[in-house]
């Protein structure tokens, strides 16, 4: 997924070949920074109040100065006025704010870059994803209440949440659900998950795990859908009696989860209404 453009919080675009960060900056020597992730689809950019709130939570949690917000909206204007939306109707931007340079204070940089939405999460729209349930190692509980951990903070220290995802496609899958040692359900690397538990939309409770846009978009739409949505623990036998699962993300939006390591799940019958509910494009 290539870099095609990137504006700076003054609404300037740059070349994505021209360098804009420091050697020495600590978001690139030590994953020391935040960034949030949205979809634009021709030429709106989907939730960005909620995505520029994510954004400044997550540096709340790393004590790193507020985001410029109306910077940051400069720059998503100038890429959506900027981007060939006839050859690339769906857009990923990625909007990023480190710590500067090392030995200065209150000293971020910040910046907006957009990409194409890959072909891999536009497929898996329609065709779904296989997952690897892999063991994150903690229970989200346990983390909940250890802010060093950075729980729920969407850093660019994303090593561990890629090695997962490289490990899946690796062994025959696409993606991954993390479990917790007790057996827990806590999320995917890039997404949320939601299974269908007898006509039942659930999703796991935020202890440890990172807030998403996408479920919050799914409750508050579910009512007038006519959907029951309910936030409580889920563990990895609910997939063996499931009548489907999900995983939610800004970008990709839906996708069916096909097979858990290498085992069939159904394909739920409110499938449909859901992606109606989250408006997918083009499923």
């Amino acid at each position: 997924m290539a870099v095609l453009l990137v504006a700076l919080l003054d609404g300037t675009l740059v070349d994505p070949a021209r360098p804009i960060v420091r050697a020495d900056d600590q978001g690139v020597v030590r994953g020391d920074g935040v960034f949030d992730a949205l979809l634009a689809v021709r030429g709106r950019a989907r939730d960005l109040d909620a995505h520029l709130g994510r954004l400044a939570q997550s540096a709340r949690m790393l004590d790193l100065p507020a985001p410029d917000e109306a910077g940051y909206r400069r720059a998503v204007d100038a890429v959506l006025a900027a981007w060939d939306w006839a050859e690339h109707p769906e857009a990923v931007l990625r909007l990023i704010l480190t710590r500067g340079p090392e030995g200065t204070e209150d000293d971020p940089n910040g910046w907006v870059m957009a990409a194409p939405l890959d072909a891999a999460s536009r497929r898996q729209r329609s065709e779904g994803v296989r997952v690897l349930l892999l063991d994150r190692g903690f229970e989200g509980g346990e983390i909940a209440d250890l802010p060093w951990l950075l729980p729920g903070a969407k850093s660019l220290s994303y090593g561990i949440n890629m090695a997962a995802k490289r490990y899946a496609v690796a062994n025959g899958a696409d993606d991954v659900i993390f479990r917790a040692p007790s057996g827990k359900l806590l999320e995917g690397p890039t997404s949320s998950v939601v299974l269908d538990l007898d006509g039942v939309l659930v999703t796991p409770p935020l202890d440890g795990i990172l807030r998403s846009i996408t479920i919050e978009e799914l409750v508050s739409g579910a009512p007038e859908a006519g959907i029951e949505v309910r936030i409580q623990e889920l563990h990895q036998d609910d997939l063996g009696r499931c009548r489907g699962a999900w995983l939610l993300s800004s970008g990709r939006i839906l996708a069916r989860v096909t097979h858990v390591d290498g085992r069939e799940l159904p394909s739920s019958p409110l499938d449909a209404r859901l992606s109606r509910l989250l408006g997918v494009p083009w499923r």
